[in-house]
């Protein structure tokens, strides 16, 4: 391996806004313990195509990499992944530009087109990047280019299993970040395994496509102890830990966590079936709380078994054994279930909309969150390649028809091409169901988290972290000016993880970011936080920021009121 350049520094970035993959970290983790020097930029919070050119140049400018790799895992970045690609060329023409994950797998012709890329990693993508950056002539499971321009695509001879994976695993956290935001904004993802053996209809990832991207058919499980050193590493920098493989048990998670304290840690968990009442016991014993999201293909069980028979839709339960396992998950008070289907699926008819219907109000009735969606198109998918064995309609199925759909988009607009029956009536009848669904399940949602207060209802800050930083270190030297710099940023996550950066020193007329609560705005609500150290009744606080930060009765339960939906305050 080698004899090329070497390509270091190297920066890592996820296509879409937000939070990045976690598959960054696991590959910057890895290109550092192989000697190149790997940063991420986890968080990305810009709207505009000109706010993501001034980030990108401030990035270049701070990093100087020889090689960006840009992380497209889910389908809906595929524009915003190729408007960085373009803007990284404008700025730096000799940065390899380099892209990975499910969706850039999938699309490698497509992606391989546009100048702005120079090579698209297919499937696993530790060893293929290392061996970029390591000057490797032919990297292994790579999309080149030939010395005509023509894509060149190299054999998947990487494909992780259960046997290879003890060299992937979390490492390098104090390094790998370029500011305290991006390392706070990580949500504890672990990955316990890899891969889908099933293949639903509905599902781009499904076990079809894993064997043509990814070079496997089944999924595995990674070797305790590269999963153990993730827990080991992300433990005292996260809140919380989040899974979503379906092949753990309790025995393995019990194996990964020892000699790791979590009962501090909250844990998120999405299943793709009804899991072991053993999983649910672990995890009950071992977290301060947890939220475990059953998915259970679709709220109807005549289309869950018609399905199932058909080979369409992976292994779930009959309503008799969700409703069970339900019980016997509110047996721990630490636990909160989220019950996950899809909506319009296949083979619905009006006896399957009222039993989704009826399902779907018993879960509720059990104080359970609804997750619910309609069926959105997927490339790859089969209902999404083939819609009219089902009669349906796709809105979009090739690469261009999902670009155009999403170059469309306005900013902060989430939607995504769907499928829908091609029968007028029907499609009608299953819009309304679904409407239905959805008001039922945010009246639950709402409900639960809303508390009626009045001025004698007593509150107190219950954040469990609160911090403060230099406003560079916060942000980062690449977004945070000299000039500001050494100000003060505090903060403070509320018990589900929201986060507030108050700077009430900082002006917005010197220095202005969307992601913080600047001057005189910061300034009360690290007052009304204060006013609830203790417990103290609402009428109480309103005097005290009346007094304090010279705020009206109105305006000051506006902010108190903000703060209990953040769920920084909460009954005393």
């Amino acid at each position: 391996m080698g004899g090329g350049r070497v390509l270091s520094p190297v920066l890592l970035v996820g296509a879409g806004a937000g939070e990045a993959t976690c598959g960054i970290l696991y590959l910057a983790s890895y290109l550092r313990r192989g000697g190149i020097e790997a940063f991420v930029r986890l968080w990305d919070g810009d709207e505009t195509e000109a706010e993501v050119v001034r980030s990108f140049e401030r990035l270049v400018t701070r990093v100087r990499p020889k090689l960006i790799g840009i992380s497209l895992k889910w389908f809906h970045h595929v524009d915003r992944a190729l408007l960085i690609a373009r803007t990284v060329r404008k700025i730096d023409p000799g940065i390899r530009i380099v892209v990975g994950g499910n969706s850039a797998s999938y699309w490698w012709r497509e992606l391989h087109a546009y100048d702005c890329i120079d090579d698209v990693v297919l499937g696993d993508g530790e060893v293929p990047l290392l061996a970029i950056c390591q000057g490797d002539s032919a990297p292994p499971n790579c999309v080149t280019r030939a010395p005509d321009g023509r894509p060149r695509r190299l054999p998947l001879a990487y494909v992780q299993g259960a046997k290879n994976t003890e060299d992937i695993y979390y490492s390098h956290f104090n390094e790998l970040f370029l500011s305290q935001i991006d390392q706070h904004s990580f949500s504890g993802w672990v990955a316990p395994g890899k891969g889908c053996g099933e293949n639903c209809l509905y599902c781009g990832g499904a076990r079809g496509n894993q064997k043509a991207a990814f070079g496997r058919a089944k999924p595995f499980l990674r070797s305790e102890e590269s999963v153990r050193r993730d827990h080991q590493e992300i433990a005292g920098r996260t809140w919380q830990m989040r899974y979503d493989f379906a092949g753990s048990t309790a025995e393995f998670l019990g194996s990964t966590w020892a000699g790791v304290d979590l009962s501090r840690h909250l844990c998120t968990y999405f299943l793709w079936g009804v899991p072991r009442l053993e999983l649910v016991a672990a995890l009950a014993e071992t977290f301060q709380r947890i939220h475990m999201v059953i998915d259970i293909g679709c709220f109807s069980e005549q289309q869950r078994l018609e399905q199932m028979g058909r080979g369409l839709l992976k292994p779930c339960a009959k309503d008799r054994e969700l409703l069970d396992v339900i019980e016997a998950c509110r047996r721990h008070p630490n636990l909160d279930v989220e019950i996950s289907g899809i909506g319009g699926l296949p083979f619905a008819s009006k006896a399957t909309l009222a039993e989704e219907l009826r399902l779907v109000e018993r879960v509720i009735s059990l104080d359970c969150v609804v997750g619910y969606q309609r069926l959105e198109s997927q490339p790859g998918a089969l209902v999404t390649e083939h819609p009219a064995r089902f009669d349906m309609v796709s809105e979009a199925r090739t690469f261009t028809e999902f670009l155009d759909y999403f170059e469309r988009r306005e900013p902060g607009d989430v939607s995504v091409p769907m499928i829908r029956f091609r029968d007028a009536e029907l499609e009608a009848a299953v819009q309304r169901n679904s409407d239905r669904v959805d008001a039922l399940a945010w009246e639950h949602r709402d409900a639960k988290r809303n508390l009626v207060v009045n001025g004698r209802t007593r509150l107190r800050n219950t954040a469990p972290w609160t911090q403060q930083f230099a406003l560079g270190d916060w942000l980062g030297s690449h977004r945070a000016p000299a000039k500001v710099a050494q100000e003060q940023v505090t903060v403070v996550r509320s018990v589900d993880g929201t986060t507030l950066s108050c700077a009430p020193s900082v002006s917005p007329r010197r220095f202005s970011d969307p992601t913080l609560a600047q001057g005189e705005d910061g300034a009360i609500l690290l007052a009304a936080l204060a006013a609830f150290e203790h417990p103290t009744t609402v009428a109480s606080a309103v005097s005290q920021l009346g007094a304090k930060a010279r705020l009206d009765p109105g305006s000051a339960r506006e902010v108190i009121d903000h703060l209990m939906d953040g769920r920084f305050l909460q009954p005393a």
